[in-house]
């Protein structure tokens, strides 16, 4: 964009110093004018065809990364997967949801129904035959058997 600017700029003072030099004639104005024009021409052309092969020369052509292709070995990916350790099979209730109530059978442990539905992400799937009511002088209450729930592989998270 600069060198355009400056290519311009300077066939421009060289036609207008070309032109206010030569004594003023009237049969020869035109035809110098047209030489002073065809100058400026002539030069614009020359710097353009310059600035044409400084620019084709600059390109650099670059080659493009390309990432390594690995071939899958046959033997990594045809074993099957190893089963979940029993740590990581097991369902951990949350400790703070362990209630006991005092019933005419004796002390029963159980987890609060409300507790769970806060605390404990998948209290629709919990067992049904688990599901409690108590009833006392003072209230009802709601849960699932401690108990029931240990023998059905649910274990207490003590944290």
């Amino acid at each position: 964009m600069h060198r355009k600017f400056i290519a311009t700029i300077v066939a421009a003072a060289l036609a207008v110093t070309a032109i206010g030099s030569a004594p003023a004639r009237a049969d020869n104005d035109l035809l110098k004018a047209l030489a002073a024009i065809a100058g400026v021409a002539i030069v614009g052309k020359v710097i353009h065809d310059r600035n044409k092969r400084h620019k084709e020369r600059d390109t650099v052509t670059r080659n493009t990364y390309q990432a390594p292709i690995y071939e899958s070995s046959p033997r990594v990916y045809d074993l099957e997967p190893r089963p979940l350790p029993n740590r990581a099979k097991r369902r951990l209730l949350p400790g703070d949801c362990l209630r006991s109530a005092q019933t005419r059978q004796g002390r029963v442990r159980y987890f609060g129904k409300r507790c769970l539905e806060r605390n404990y992400k998948h209290v629709n799937k919990l067992p049904r035959d688990c599901f409690i009511r108590l009833r006392g002088d003072d209230q009802s209450r709601r849960g699932y058997d401690a108990r029931c729930l240990r023998d059905r592989g649910y274990q207490l998270a003590r944290r």
